[in-house]
């Protein structure tokens, strides 16, 4: 579960679009991987075909609906913050730098 777990490698491979390349990677990241990346680039080209390998590992109905949604959520708020021109704060960059926690003033 590398993916939910935010490993920091599969997390810039993903940004680098070269995930692929990456050993380790369960069946199950493998495919959330390519859903995301096909559901992201080109919505309208998805088929009942690109959620098969979900379905073949065991995700019903509702967890392919919850994949979409958080998909889906993350392109909304990444294109709405580029949109706006929203730039993090400095607090937020520097537990981004260090990989420290943020805390609730």
């Amino acid at each position: 579960m590398r993916v939910e777990s935010g490993d920091p490698e599969l997390v810039e491979a993903i940004k680098e679009r070269r995930w692929r390349q990456l050993g380790g990677l369960s069946a199950r990241d493998r495919a959330l991987c390519e859903v995301a990346e096909k559901l992201s680039a080109t919505p309208t080209r998805m088929t009942e075909r690109d959620w098969q390998p979900l379905r073949e590992l065991g995700f019903d109905d509702e967890a392919v609906l919850e994949v979409a949604h958080i998909v889906g959520m993350f392109n909304y708020l990444t294109r709405l913050a580029d949109g706006l021109g929203l730039q993090l704060d400095r607090q937020t960059l520097t537990a981004v730098d260090t990989g420290e926690r943020l805390r609730r003033d």
